[in-house]
């Protein structure tokens, strides 16, 4: 006789047994699978991470065992940095099988820096390349079509001569453009910055370049001349793109900057609406005025994405043949046509139905491409940019009021992340860079509402007195006006203006503006109509609301802002003009490194490391970024502190609690507003070059 309920509560318990049973097995069967991290540039970095997605959906397989492919955005500079110290995983992120940097100039440097630590060399087989970008000198259409485009060609010879010469623009007619102005990136970890730095050498020798053309004064003396017509040193060309973007839709971009060195890609990407090279653009409005193409007459370098698959103790017999397996996909006809897709030329440099003079660019160029030099010779080449650069003239400013005090994760206050912050500053410029400090609220009366602190002079004499100086700052209990010392501090700046250094101001602040000068619409439209170039670059130790003003100035200045996100670690995060990280992709983030191999700088705020990537030949500023859900409300409240800037509304981050969401109009001007703050950090991205603070 069967009792009620037994057999079914045997046959419920049996069930229940097996499903967990499976659910084990399933559990065993993911962590069995062969792990294939690839550590990817940020050029392709998002379009990499959606074909790895659709590999691992096909159910690959080594053997018996499946294969899991997983892409790290890990910005060129910084993979090479990290792989020349055999990868530290805890401060480095997961180690790669594969790394994928924008060209073949990094692996050389990274044989060069492993030799020199007498390292064993993790590229043991020719790298394969994955698609190919050749570095061009990008022009609005404007002034590329007055300098004869497309059937005259530009090199970095004439790049020289409309940078000296006052009336470059006056003698052809458009006096209203300004002076010639270029924009590259830094080459101790941008591919095209790079690029453009030994273009420039090659131009100068007119040949391959030897070493001891690195010391030869008329060589330097021409790469120090194309150095001084560097407007700014961008981390990315992506910071270039946005900044131009911006003051194309504001009918200014002609007096923004004259020429970008970037990727081919990039043009393309710019011209469809796309500064960011994003997979899914928010806001494909393309701009007023394209971008055209020169492919430098001395010969240019490909950006030929290789395929490494490292020699490494890391990596084992599997992962080697899941990785070889993977690159077998990557070359196949139908992942090819992605990347010409995306705007690349195919792996053997054949150029896709994109490469087209209606994308500002052209099929037939470039006619003369070199071959990257040694990896000694590149190393050398970027020892001496250090020496050559622009200089730059800083003003720091550094917010002392009761905001500062409270405390963070890690018993710090936020002022002093900020102290660490600004020190760690002075260790990263050249001696031969100036540098000021101010304070604010003042703590004199003086009726002004800052406190100059140290006066504005070269940093080589007074490193340990203005570092002293920092370290006995305290906070004081008046409120912060924000608003009224950028006004004045950009001023201060404009006042000493010199066009042959880079002239910034840093913020190092809550983020708060507690003062009779509200007016944030009026000092946005100061910064947009500056007669000469004050760049602001911020770091906000304040709420994301509070951050949000911070950011507005930065992007009225042509600047940046960076978040303040962790008191121990010294972290932090790039809020405005970034690149998201693709669908399926992984980013993370790790702390700045004082010099190659050395150990963390702790606190070291990248914005103010940005006046100057190095102090000396060696220093450099790192960032990993990790992988962020994007905040949905907080990048709507952003949003409409930016709508209310920018219509005349006063209304301030403090309003923004009881702010009712309302919708936006859509006008095209507006476009860039549209976005939600979190979409506009740096945490990746398919262009963006990984974000570092170097001032611009």
């Amino acid at each position: 006789m069967k009792v009620p309920g037994v057999t079914n509560s045997r046959a419920l318990a049996i069930t229940l047994a097996f499903a967990i049973a499976m659910d084990a097995l399933i559990a065993v069967g993911y962590s069995w699978c062969v792990p294939l991290v690839v550590a990817s540039s940020q050029e392709k970095s998002a379009l990499f991470a959606e074909i790895a997605r659709d590999y691992n959906a096909s159910s690959p397989r080594v053997g018996l065992r499946c294969v899991h492919v997983s892409v790290n955005l890990v910005r060129s500079g910084d993979a090479e940095d990290a792989l020349a110290r055999d990868w530290d995983r805890a401060s480095d992120g997961p180690r790669p099988v594969v790394w994928s940097p924008a060209a073949k100039s990094w692996l050389l440097l990274l044989q060069q820096h492993r030799a020199e630590r007498h390292l064993s060399s993790l590229i043991s087989t020719t790298p394969t390349s994955l698609a190919n970008s050749p570095l061009v000198v990008a022009m609005p259409r404007p002034m590329a079509e007055a300098l004869g485009w497309p059937d005259q060609n530009v090199g970095f010879s004439d790049l020289i001569s409309l940078a000296g010469d006052a009336e470059a623009w006056s003698r052809r007619g458009h006096a209203e453009w300004g002076p010639f102005r270029l924009g590259k990136t830094n080459p101790m970890s941008s591919t095209s910055g790079l690029h453009a730095l030994m273009g420039t050498y090659f131009a100068a020798v007119n040949a391959p370049p030897v070493e001891a053309d690195l010391s030869n004064p008329k060589v330097t003396a021409f790469v120090q001349d194309v150095e001084y017509a560097v407007v700014h040193y961008g981390d990315s060309v992506a910071t270039f793109l946005v900044n131009l973007l911006e003051a194309d839709r504001r009918g200014v971009g002609l007096t923004y900057v004259s020429a970008i060195a970037m990727e081919e890609k990039q043009v393309i990407d710019y011209n469809n609406g796309n500064p960011r090279s994003l997979l899914d653009n928010p806001n494909p409005l393309p701009p007023r005025t394209q971008l055209l193409a020169f492919y430098p007459e001395e010969g240019t370098f490909i950006a030929d994405h290789p395929y490494a698959i490292l020699d490494a103790p890391w990596v084992d017999t599997l992962q080697r043949e899941a990785a070889q397996a993977f690159l077998g996909h990557l070359l196949s006809p139908p992942v090819q046509l992605r990347f010409a897709n995306a705007g690349f030329r195919s792996y053997d440099g054949t150029p896709g139905a994109l490469i087209n003079r209606d994308n500002g660019v052209l099929p037939d160029q470039p006619r003369l491409t070199q071959p990257p030099p040694s990896g000694r010779l590149i190393e050398g080449m970027q020892r001496s940019w250090n020496a050559l650069r622009k200089r730059a003239d800083v003003l720091l400013v550094i917010d002392v009021s009761a905001a500062m005090g409270g405390q963070l994760p890690g018993r710090a206050t936020k002022l002093d992340l900020a102290k660490q912050a600004a020190a760690a500053a002075l260790e990263y410029l050249s001696g031969e860079d100036q540098v000021a400090i101010w304070i604010y609220p003042s703590r004199v009366a003086s009726g002004r509402s800052y406190e100059e602190i140290a006066p504005l002079g070269p940093l080589a004499s007074r490193r340990e007195t203005l570092g002293s100086l920092i370290e006995g700052l305290s906070t004081s209990s008046g409120d912060p006006p924000l608003y009224m010392t950028t006004r004045a501090a950009v001023a201060s700046v404009a006042g000493t203006f010199d066009r042959k250094r880079i002239n910034a101001v840093v913020l190092l602040a809550s983020g708060q503006n507690n003062d009779r000068d509200a007016n944030l619409q009026g000092l946005l439209r100061e910064l947009q109509n500056q007669e000469v170039p004050v760049r602001v670059f911020g770091v906000a130790y304040g709420t994301q609301e509070e951050a949000v003003a911070m950011q507005l100035i930065a992007e009225a200045s042509h600047g940046a802002t960076y978040e303040a996100s962790d008191a121990t670690s010294g972290r932090h995060r790039r809020r405005s003009h970034g690149s998201m990280a693709g669908r399926g992709g992984h980013s993370a983030r790790r702390p700045l490194r004082a010099h190659r191999g050395g150990q963390p700088a702790r606190n070291a705020d990248r914005a103010t490391a940005r006046v100057s990537t190095s102090a000396s030949g060696a220093r450099r500023v790192r960032q990993r970024t990790r992988r962020r859900d994007h905040a949905e409300g907080s990048g709507n409240r952003a949003t409409r502190l930016r709508g209310h800037a920018q219509s005349g509304d006063r209304g301030e981050a403090r309003h923004l609690r009881t702010y009712r969401r309302q919708p936006r109009a859509a006008h095209p001007d507006e476009a860039r507003l549209s976005q939600p703050v979190a979409d506009r950090r740096v945490v990746g991205g398919a262009s963006g070059e990984h974000e570092e603070m170097s001032i611009r």
